[in-house]
Order: structure tokens, then sequence, then C-alpha cells
């Protein structure tokens, strides 16, 4: 056998791999040559989507905690006039005939609270004569009542409230058993 037979399967050494021999086949080393390139284009597209896709939830998580505190921030100022006619109602001269004028003032401070909530979204759940809805509800006591339906709320201990169609609080209640 001569060298020129042998394969690099073989062991030996392909002809045109000898120096001095003719150079491998120019088609495959451009192949090569391409495919090498396009890796290398892709690798840097991907590392570029990466750094885009990081940049991205970077911001977005930014934009997202700003404004979270944009709304905290409006709905504290609202607070804050409350607290306000809360002080002036507390800083007034105390004495016998003051108690109605007090009283009418809490009165007006509830209400401010209420309108605040409603403006907010907020809604309260009716839960006195309705059915017993554990998605609303928290049960903290039962009664065995005559004229009620068994799971009928008897009595709300705290109002529940609800944020859009999300509970921000469920009431707490006590239900009718039989």
């Amino acid at each position: 056998m001569t060298d020129d037979a042998l394969t690099p399967q073989d062991g030996g050494v392909a002809a045109d791999a000898r120096p001095g021999a003719p150079a491998a086949d120019a088609g495959t080393a451009n192949a090569t040559q391409t495919l090498q390139d396009e890796r290398d284009r892709y690798y840097d597209l991907l590392l570029r989507k990466t750094a885009e896709f990081d940049n991205y939830r970077k911001r977005t998580d930014k934009e997202r905690r700003e404004q979270a505190d944009r709304v905290a921030g409006d709905l504290l100022l609202d607070v804050l006039t409350v607290v306000d006619d809360l002080e002036r109602a507390l800083t007034g001269e105390a004495g016998a005939d003051t108690a109605d004028a007090f009283r009418t003032g809490v009165e007006l401070i509830y209400r401010q609270l209420l309108d605040l909530l409603k403006r907010r979204g907020v809604r309260a759940i009716d839960a006195v004569g309705q059915d017993f809805d554990p998605h609303l509800h928290q049960a903290v006591t039962t009664e065995a009542r005559s004229g009620a339906l068994d799971g009928e709320i008897l009595e709300e201990f705290r109002r529940g409230y609800l944020i859009g169609e999300r509970l921000l609080r469920p009431a707490m209640v006590k239900v009718a058993r039989s």
C-alpha cells in the first residue's frame, strides 16, 4: 500500500493533507468559513437580544415600582386630608355642648373616608341576610335560629370590602345553622 492509498481512517495521511500537496477543496473551506461566520453572527445576535431583554426587564420593574409609589402617594395624600380633619376634631375643647359638634365632625370624617374608598374603587360587601360565601365572608360563629335558612348570614361583626372584583378583606360574620 502506498501513502497515496492510505486514508485518515486507516491512520495514514491523505494525499491532499501532505506538505506541498494541493490545498483541500476550496469549496469545503469556504463552506466551513461561512458556517463559522454565521455561527458568530447568531451568537452576537443572541448576546444582543439577551442584553436587550435584561434592560427591558429592569426598565419595566423600575416603571412598575414608580407607578406603585405614585398610586400609594396619591392615596396617602387623600388619607392625610382625613387625618387633618381628625386632628382638628380632637383639638376642640371638650364640654357638654361640644359632644354633638364632635359627633357631627366624626360623621363628616366618616363620610369623607367612605367617599375616598369609593373613588379608589373600593366597595363594601353586603352581608346580613345573604347566603354565606366562603370567598367573601369569614364565619366567626354560628347560631341556631328559627326562621333563618341554613347558611344565612345573621350578623356582621366587621364589614368586608372588594376593590374592583378582587377581595380586599372578607366580612366577619355570624352564620345561621339548622
